[in-house]
């Protein structure tokens, strides 16, 4: 099983486990704040659901009605994720905002403090778990996983330091102040995982630097007279790469054959994190302008 289809399954266990505390002591005290972070704990829950769905459908081989696989599932899901996120922080502001024109009292103190503590402990656990599989793995659902618990973690910690300063000062402005802050931050942090996800389902070309590589292991071929056509796209954890490459017309088709190869191999190599698959035209000659508008992929 790959390593983030495990860290689906531990993200979806813990949630669940969260959803099942929180919901008891909600139940039990009373609580409405308890109550509604056992509500947030049951939307992760399913986020981290359809993160594994997500995963899991990605990655099945390609049949007769997807040819290049169902990796664009990934980014979608991130898109989706990220959403969820802005939404949820569009939420926390409008509640926040509402909290400070009709100001509510805290109730059920102890009894908060005491299930923010212990999922506060739990979540930071997750997000550090997370955060290292979305840096082995450079995964986006992973990644936009990792944000949405340590949104989770902000607003544990927030709702912590919210009871103890409320308790200290007895002042209940802190609050919705504080709500609004975590809100900006929530929404500061969704936009690049959706600007990421849409771009990679838009088939937006590989990073400059990553081309530049490409280019560099081309033209370190003293066989290859030229080159053009050179197209990039992503999706999830594949690379997709097509270009023409320009030899000598006397050359024989096995020894292009064996250069383009050798080429592959270089830049799969550079890749090597990644599934790479790469089509390398043998031009005899640069038809370039006959190509200009043409898509490989």
């Amino acid at each position: 099983m790959r390593l983030e289809k495990k860290a689906t399954l531990i993200s979806t266990s813990i949630a669940g486990v969260l959803v099942v505390l929180k919901m008891s002591v909600a139940l039990f005290s009373g609580s409405i704040a308890v109550l509604a972070s056992a509500i947030d704990s049951m939307l992760d829950l399913l986020v981290s659901l359809f993160n594994f769905f997500a995963l899991h459908n990605s990655e099945k081989d390609p049949d007769s009605k997807f040819h290049f696989g169902r990796s664009k599932i990934e980014p979608l899901a991130a898109v989706i994720e990220g959403a969820v996120i802005l939404f949820s922080a569009l939420f926390i502001l409008y509640n926040a905002l509402l909290k400070i024109v009709h100001p509510k009292e805290l109730t059920y103190m102890n009894e908060s403090v005491v299930v923010m503590l212990l999922s506060f402990v739990i979540t930071a656990f997750l997000v550090l778990f997370l955060r290292y599989v979305s840096k082995k793995t450079n995964n986006l659902v992973i990644r936009s996983d990792a944000l949405h618990y340590q949104t989770d973690l902000f607003s544990n910690g927030a709702v912590l330091f919210t009871l103890a300063a409320i308790s200290y000062t007895g002042e209940q402005l802190i609050d919705p102040i504080l709500g609004i802050a975590i809100s900006f931050y929530m929404i500061y942090s969704a936009i690049p995982i959706i600007k990421d996800g849409v771009l990679m389902l838009l088939d937006a070309a590989l990073p400059p630097e990553d081309i530049q590589a490409i280019q560099t292991i081309l033209e370190s071929e003293p066989i290859i007279k030229s080159y053009h056509n050179l197209q990039t796209r992503e999706s999830a954890s594949h690379v997709f790469i097509s270009v023409h490459a320009v030899f000598n017309a006397s050359i024989s088709l096995f020894d292009a054959h064996i250069i383009s190869d050798k080429v592959e191999a270089k830049i799969k190599e550079y890749f090597k994190d990644k599934k790479t698959h790469m089509i390398m035209h043998m031009d005899p000659y640069d038809d370039s302008d006959l190509n200009e508008d043409k898509e490989e992929w």
